[in-house]
């Protein structure tokens, strides 16, 4: 079913989630049914359960090809649970991102260009990737959701935050 997404500002999308202590329960597979519909409905890279109001640490996310993001690689669709990120470089990249909880803005966003990520799908297999580029932006964009932290408090500089239309004008830009 899709869900109303929580904008910037809720309470929910400002703390910290709470781990998924049991996996294939029918309350699991509701809620990841829901994050993928309203996912899919809203054309986003993707989601976060804080998003829709379930402070649970569960993401999802994975773009084939995104007219909003011309250049960037695909990231396979996956589910996420418990998830920790390893940065394995200092080195990091601004690029702009934007937020379906954020509507109608862009930011320049600093995230590590190179990073581990661990955790479980939701039959409980285990998840261990390394990744780069546009992958491990998506990945931290959407764990970040799940510390309470949206993307304009990473922006180093605000002068590099605002709407899309007009940071963009005459371009199509969806939310993420």
């Amino acid at each position: 079913m899709i869900k109303p997404v929580l904008k910037m500002g809720d309470p929910c999308l400002l703390q910290p989630a709470h781990r998924v202590d049991q996996l294939g329960t029918p309350e699991l597979e509701e809620l990841l049914q829901d994050m993928q519909d309203t996912m899919a409905a809203l054309n986003g890279a993707g989601l976060a359960a804080p998003q829709i109001g379930v402070s649970l640490q569960v993401v999802i996310f994975g773009v084939e090809h995104s007219p909003r993001y011309p250049d960037a690689e695909s990231v396979p669709f996956t589910v996420l649970i418990n998830p920790v990120l390893t940065p394995l470089t200092e080195r990091m990249e601004e690029d702009w991102e934007g937020c379906l909880s954020i509507p109608g803005m862009r930011g320049l966003v600093p995230r590590y260009t190179h990073l581990r990520y661990q955790g479980v799908d939701a039959a409980g297999a285990s998840i261990d990737r390394t990744v780069t580029g546009f992958h491990a932006r998506v990945v931290q964009h959407e764990c970040d959701h799940l510390n309470g932290i949206l993307y304009p408090m990473r922006i180093n500089d605000l002068r590099k935050f605002g709407y899309t239309d007009t940071l963009f004008p005459g371009q199509t830009i969806a939310d993420d």
